[in-house]
């Protein structure tokens, strides 16, 4: 194939399609896998700890655990039991989707065709670079706020703010419409910004590819290297605007 086929082809998810929607099997596969995969390695540290010195892996998630209940604490004021268990999954859920984007490109479709399974030959291995999971991630943490406002404020409150806030019942005509726009652009910009940034460096782990194999190297192992950094701070920054979001919807103005 061609540059340009190559490129549709890794750009390209597995899908079935039907009248009303179409369904990324590779990006539904590989969400389940990270996220059970999470969940599998919390519980396995769990059942191991003991009461004498800590192994590796235990000594690492306390960290992970700490640093993101330090996150909490200094941020969130309310008394959701929730937030922290939350945030903690969060980042660690999209944190080992994004890490898959430093499997070498056609690490998949070197195996699927060696196995003759056209799936893996096709399939896409990085969740977050599909829209269809960011965004839905994103609008699960808008329905937490929207909970969130409701438990705090009560219905009366919420909707009181959304043509009293920022400028008085007065204007109201002029509140209500910034206020809507100011709430979807939480969602909005929650799931396009992980999206746009681990589907940039795809791309440049495509372009990458198309080069010579002595060439692949000498630009593919600084950029992975450079990658970690781009991975890690995402899905800190989806946390932590998760958590910074779920404090600002228990506040009254």
């Amino acid at each position: 194939m061609d540059s340009s086929e190559y490129i549709v082809h890794h750009l390209h998810n597995v899908k079935i399609v039907s009248n009303f929607f179409s369904l990324h099997q590779d990006t539904f596969l590989m969400s389940w896998v990270t996220g059970l995969f999470v969940l599998c390695f919390f519980s396995l540290v769990a059942r191991n700890v003991t009461s004498g010195v800590p192994g590796a892996f235990q000594n690492f998630l306390e960290l992970i655990i700490d640093f993101v209940l330090a996150q909490v604490r200094d941020t969130y004021k309310g008394k959701s039991t929730i937030v922290a268990p939350l945030a903690l999954l969060v980042f660690c859920w999209v944190f080992i989707m994004n890490l898959m984007d430093l499997i070498p490109v056609d690490f998949f479709s070197f195996v699927g065709t060696f196995l003759d399974i056209s799936f893996l030959r096709d399939m896409k291995i990085v969740p977050t670079t599909d829209p269809n999971i960011t965004m839905g991630m994103s609008i699960s943490v808008f329905l937490l706020l929207i909970y969130f406002n409701l438990s705090a404020k009560g219905l009366f409150g919420y909707i009181k703010e959304f043509f009293c806030s920022p400028f008085g019942p007065y204007l109201f005509m002029v509140n209500f419409p910034l206020k809507i726009v100011e709430e979807l652009a939480k969602p909005l910009s929650l799931g396009l910004r992980l999206f746009g940034n681990l589907y940039a460096g795809e791309m440049i782990f495509i372009l990458i590819a198309l080069l010579p194999w002595q060439i692949q190297w000498m630009l593919g192992g600084p950029w992975a290297i450079f990658h970690i950094l781009v991975i890690t701070i995402q899905a800190f920054v989806f946390m932590m605007l998760t958590i910074v979001y779920l404090a600002l919807a228990e506040e009254s103005h």
